[in-house]
């Protein structure tokens, strides 16, 4: 008989609720725990693992050194018990491979298969046993009781209004990307021409991507910027990813947190590294030599609207300032949009919509935008009602500063303040029963 009832139950077992995994393990946590993944295995962005790609952070910030550099879960341990380490210090490269990476996330992870249930889909959450636990459905029909929760569903896709319900096997945001190339590849075989929407690390990472997988194909990138921006990495601007940060951007007004995310989006979006810029320009010249120019750059251009033209995808296009008007045909388009935040503008999400069914009870802004705490707990809309604790691991950055942006600079510290957290509104949770 499967076990359903916890103390703790994560949802998601992506890299946030790996470190907490990590965190409550090495406090010896007295508590039953289990993590439900819709996936099944782990895995990290395995529709993103580009041939020489790196995850552009330092490696030693990875899922437990910050908190515990003794940890047997670091990225160096990593390394050692895969008899890599001193080919890896012989690369002498800054930033590992995404490649890499992503075994090191899933080497961890299967440290915990005894608390993980994979390929199991959160559906609903709600609130039930007298307002005292949690009820937590799967699309394969269980439901998990728990006294608590701890919610790390990852961030949503961002699809711009343009391309909203048009997605399809020939236009995907980049979290399909490989999956989708090889399904049109087997029915269609090679496209003709890609078009790369996005002004991102990611567009350029993708252009080449593409350069190189499809070398006949006609590659076209549209963004609405001036041309790829090269990403802040001023060692300055990198204290916005110090813990310290989280504290001074926590207890910032709205208005003084627009004004640091304004100098800083540097750092983290519309942006990329100078090697791939530059590895990319090079690339376009190379082909200008040849006169075979299969790269093209779309600058200060908006896409309309979006239709289909036999069985493709149709792009109407703007040039941002002179107004000129044009069209694109593409066997494949391909959105390096982003990822919605939390926040009421059009291209944020009040709260995760995993969070739907409680998100009435829950405590919001003026806006209906997520109360966050400091701690990462979400709060009752009213405070006298008995409310068992519920977490968000992530998707935190609007309250807590770019150290929350899908980054592990600040993870495995986060994870160390929500099992801290957890473990005392357990405690008192227990006190509260006890006590009625």
């Amino acid at each position: 008989m499967t076990e359903t009832a916890f103390d703790i139950v994560g949802i998601g077992f992506g890299p946030a609720n790996i470190a907490l995994a990590a965190a409550l393990e090495e406090r010896d946590t007295p508590h039953k725990v289990a993590f439900l993944e819709g996936m099944n295995a782990p895995a990290w962005q395995p529709a993103m693992l580009l041939s020489g790609s790196d995850i552009q952070n330092n490696p030693l910030r990875d899922l437990v050194t910050p908190r515990n550099p003794r940890s047997q879960y670091s990225f160096i341990n990593f390394l050692h018990e895969q008899g890599r380490l001193f080919e890896y210090l012989n690369l002498g490269v800054e930033f590992p491979l995404r490649k890499e990476y992503a075994q090191y996330v899933t080497w961890v992870a299967r440290h915990f298969d005894r608390w993980v249930r994979y390929g199991r889909t959160v559906t609903d959450i709600k609130v039930g046993g007298g307002d005292e636990q949690y009820v937590v459905s799967t699309a394969c029909g269980e439901a998990y009781s728990a006294r608590s929760i701890v919610v790390a569903p990852g961030r949503t896709p961002l699809v711009p209004p343009p391309f909203e319900g048009q997605e399809s096997e020939r236009l995907f945001h980049l979290t399909c990307y490989l999956p989708r190339l090889e399904q049109y590849q087997r029915r269609h075989g090679t496209p003709r021409t890609i078009c790369v929407v996005g002004g991102s690390q990611s567009a350029v990472e993708l252009i080449l991507d593409l350069s190189a997988r499809f070398p006949e194909a006609n590659i076209v990138n549209v963004q609405r910027g001036y041309g790829f921006a090269l990403k802040d990495t001023s060692p300055f601007s990198d204290h916005v990813y110090f813990p310290e940060h989280v504290d001074y951007y926590f207890d910032a007004s709205p208005a003084s947190k627009a004004a640091i995310d304004e100098q800083l989006k540097r750092t983290n979006y519309s942006s990329a590294d100078g090697d791939v810029i530059r590895k990319l320009y090079l690339t376009i010249y190379e082909q200008k030599l040849d006169r075979v120019e299969r790269i093209r750059i779309l600058t200060n251009t908006r896409v309309v609207s979006v239709s289909e033209f036999k069985g493709a995808p149709l792009l109407a296009l703007e040039e941002i300032h002179h107004h000129q008007e044009s069209k694109l045909c593409a066997d494949i388009v391909i959105l390096a949009t982003g990822f919605r935040n939390l926040g009421p503008d059009p291209s944020q999400e009040r709260f995760p919509p995993i969070l739907a069914s409680i998100a009435d009870r829950l405590l919001t802004d003026q806006a209906g935008v997520l109360h966050v705490a400091r701690d990462y707990r979400l709060l009752p809309r009213r405070p006298e009602v008995l409310f068992p604790p519920i977490f968000l691991n992530g998707l935190c950055e609007t309250s807590h500063g770019m150290g929350d942006a899908g980054s592990f600079s600040l993870l495995s510290l986060r994870s160390d303040l929500i099992a801290t957290s957890l473990e005392a509104a357990l405690a008192d949770q227990s006190t509260l029963l006890q006590a009625s």
